[in-house]
């Protein structure tokens, strides 16, 4: 995107397979040494957030498969690529954690109409620093990935490892309190505070995965440089119909660019060409169409998706465009 360094579709590839085993190693080593606390303890605060954990190594498998699949190449079958998979694993992400929601809520409602005491303690609160330490670790990483590679499947892992890390803290909290105070419903509380926590990152993974799934536009600043981009070519007087979305790792545009009514095929090829290579300098991955228009003499076209006056984008010729 224009606020991401250059990056090539392989480059990209490799970060987020990188990123993707390291998620997948995290949430393995957490799930097991949260199974053993849980049952040594009976913590409704340890389950839930060893039914997070769990859940996570299933999104993580999700979200390591999908970027793999997503970079496969356009085939007979799908000749925009396959990058639509990783807003699928994302939405496997966001049904999961809330079922995990569900699930946590349910037992910690349980265990505030029903306290009980639980044990070992110092042991738990150990386990939670653990996965503090461990999940802040993998958050930091996969932000510093995401600042140089475009993925809605990691974008979505990260928020879901971030609303971990806040639930480890409540979950910490909430143990810490128990021991302190010797009332078992801080902790059924902490598993419910969890569940809410839950509940508000599944939303937000949801929301991210749907954009790309309903061809969302890119952001105003892409559109409006990939305007600038293509009006640096002297030739090109003007350009609409700018039309953009997320696949994965790809961006698709299209857009119609004003051309000299004068110029010849050939002329106007070069000038397209050109165009269009400035275009992927600043987006490595996009799929370009531009279709060439005689400026003042082009007739309303395009369908259903052609332009009309309450969806135009440029206003004029120099115009900035009107990006909605």
């Amino acid at each position: 995107m224009a606020n991401v360094p250059h990056l090539t579709l392989n480059e990209s590839a490799a970060l987020t397979r990188q990123i993707t085993r390291l998620s997948v190693a995290t949430a393995a080593v957490l799930s097991l040494i949260k199974v053993w606390a849980w049952m040594d303890s009976g913590s409704v605060s340890m389950l839930a957030s060893l039914a997070d954990s769990g859940l996570d190594l299933v999104a993580a498998l999700a979200t390591f498969f999908a970027v793999r699949y997503a970079v496969a190449p356009p085939d007979a079958e799908h000749r925009y690529g396959h990058g639509k998979a990783e807003a699928f694993a994302s939405l496997v992400q966001a049904g999961l954690v809330f079922s995990s929601a569900a699930l946590v809520g349910e037992a910690a409602i349980q265990h505030l109409l029903h306290p009980a005491p639980i044990s070992s303690q110092g042991w738990d609160m150990g386990v939670m620093v653990v996965s503090i330490v461990l999940t802040g670790a993998l958050v930091a990483a996969q932000s510093r990935v995401l600042r140089h590679a475009k993925s809605v499947a990691v974008a979505g892992d990260r928020l879901h490892y971030a609303a971990d890390l806040a639930s480890n803290v409540v979950a910490l909290i909430a143990i810490g309190a128990t021991l302190v105070l010797h009332r078992p419903e801080a902790d059924a509380v902490g598993g419910l505070i969890v569940a809410a926590w839950l509940i508000w990152g599944a939303v937000g993974v949801f929301r991210s995965s749907s954009v790309e799934l309903m061809d969302h536009e890119l952001p105003d600043a892409d559109r409006t440089l990939i305007v600038a981009l293509m009006t640096q070519e002297p030739g090109i007087a003007d350009v609409h119909q700018l039309r953009t979305r997320a696949s994965g790792p790809y961006v698709h545009i299209q857009m119609h660019a004003d051309l000299d009514p004068g110029l010849s095929l050939i002329q106007a090829h070069r000038l397209m060409v050109a165009a269009e290579k400035r275009v992927l300098g600043a987006f490595p991955t996009a799929d370009i169409i531009i279709h060439p228009d005689p400026r003042g003499q082009a007739e309303p076209h395009g369908g259903p998706f052609g332009e009309h006056p309450h969806t135009e984008e440029m206003s004029g010729e120099g115009e900035s465009p009107q990006l909605g």
